[in-house]
């Protein structure tokens, strides 16, 4: 079974990790995973390219990824960042670990030299064992964007960077829109629809649906790609009892203007979807839905907890096959 995802950071690789298990114990393999990751919250800090969400599936799904966080390196260290500091050097509101430090200099090594991002990706998935678990870890595109957010401040509007108002901010400027530069000039990265459009379940893990999966769908072709799929796209609602997990989608779909709940983030997808996974907590709220609807526990306490989502996802995909 060939498997697509399109995927954001902690949540969406709690989840693919989830999945790469409950895959092991299906006697209907051999199986295949492609993950299309979101670029949207990359960004340069200290002269070197940094690739949040990307980093996060590599070192998840690679086994070295802090636990605890859900992001950045096990086992970490603090020494260059305090350089840094101590040279007067910023931004320090977001922190990076010596281990990760080498991710980060490797890849503006590589695009540097004219590696496209989808080339270093490759490269640093061979490092972490990702094709030996039969995962493909592909960037949504290899032109460079970011996503800045205009927010409001003594009756002024001004744009940041999507970084900022995340990990500095935590969110709590009121967010007036999302502005992704570079997207207009984007593509699909090589393999991107076509994974989309050959696969045999396409999935959408819990990743937030307006800065991470609906940046993905901004670029150009990929929304055809899973409107024209003859796969079952399924979908893993984010919310639990109606307000996320982790992270800040609240804040992202108020933004936008959408109502913070599951068939509210649905109706986002609403022209390709066509299986929901919601919470046991907000079964009811789906109720009239008219896409095949299943309702269990989400929350990933551990990795057999993820595991079972994961099955309950691929069992509802498998249901939709024609």
């Amino acid at each position: 079974m060939r498997i697509t995802a399109l995927a954001g950071g902690v949540g969406g690789a709690r989840f693919l990790r989830g999945l790469l298990q409950h895959l092991q114990t299906r006697d209907d393999g051999p199986h295949t995973l492609t993950v299309i990751g979101n670029t949207g919250d990359d960004i340069t800090l200290f002269g070197l390219r940094v690739c949040p969400d990307l980093d996060t599936l590599l070192y998840t799904l690679g086994g070295g990824v802090h636990e605890g966080q859900g992001w950045g390196r096990a086992d970490e260290s603090f020494v260059v960042q305090g350089e840094l500091a101590a040279y007067g050097a910023t931004p320090q509101w977001f922190g990076l670990g010596d281990r990760d430090f080498g991710t980060h200099i490797v890849r503006s090594q590589w695009l540097g030299q004219g590696v496209p991002l989808s080339g270093v990706v490759e490269r640093l998935a061979t490092r972490w064992g990702l094709p030996e678990q039969g995962v493909t870890l592909l960037p949504m595109t290899d032109t460079p964007v970011e996503t800045h957010v205009v927010v409001e401040e003594d009756g002024e509007q001004r744009a940041i960077h999507f970084q900022e108002w995340w990990v500095r901010h935590q969110a709590s400027l009121p967010a007036q829109r999302f502005v992704v530069a570079g997207m207009n000039q984007a593509a699909a990265a090589p393999g991107v629809l076509d994974a989309i459009r050959g696969a045999d379940l396409v999935i959408l893990p819990p990743s937030n649906p307006v800065v991470s999966i609906g940046i993905i769908l901004s670029v150009p072709g990929v929304r055809d790609a899973l409107r024209g799929t003859k796969a079952p796209v399924v979908g893993v609602s984010p919310l639990v009892g109606g307000a996320p997990v982790r992270g800040h989608a609240d804040a992202c779909l108020t933004a936008i203007g959408i109502p913070v709940t599951p068939d509210g983030v649905a109706g986002l997808y609403a022209d390709f979807l066509d299986g929901w996974l919601v919470d046991k907590a907000d079964e009811a709220s789906m109720a009239g839905a008219s896409i095949a609807v299943d309702a269990v526990p989400l929350l990933m306490t551990d990795i057999d907890a993820a595991a079972e989502i994961a099955a309950s996802t691929v069992d509802l995909g498998l249901s939709l096959r024609s």
